[in-house]
């Protein structure tokens, strides 16, 4: 099964946030780090609705799963 690529851009458009390159830049150094013990959908800086996009995308491995992994990573760096 091939899954489409969606730019990180798009991500942050999806779940209904600023999506310009440095927008998405104060979003992550305003979250970061996550702490490894809690999951991304888990994370406090999601409302209800952004955490189940990101809970399904992960669970379905739907074709956002690529990028929400991309997430994932920038909001683990410190």
């Amino acid at each position: 099964m091939e899954h489409p690529d969606h730019p990180f851009t798009e991500l942050f458009e999806q779940l209904g946030l600023a999506s310009e390159p440095a927008s998405i830049k104060r979003f992550i150094d305003r979250h970061a780090p996550i702490p490894e013990d809690i999951a991304l959908p888990d994370a406090a800086c999601w409302n209800e609705g952004q955490a189940e996009f990101l809970r399904e995308a992960i669970e379905e491995d739907a074709d956002w799963a690529e990028v929400v992994d991309h997430l994932n990573t920038s909001l683990r760096k410190s």
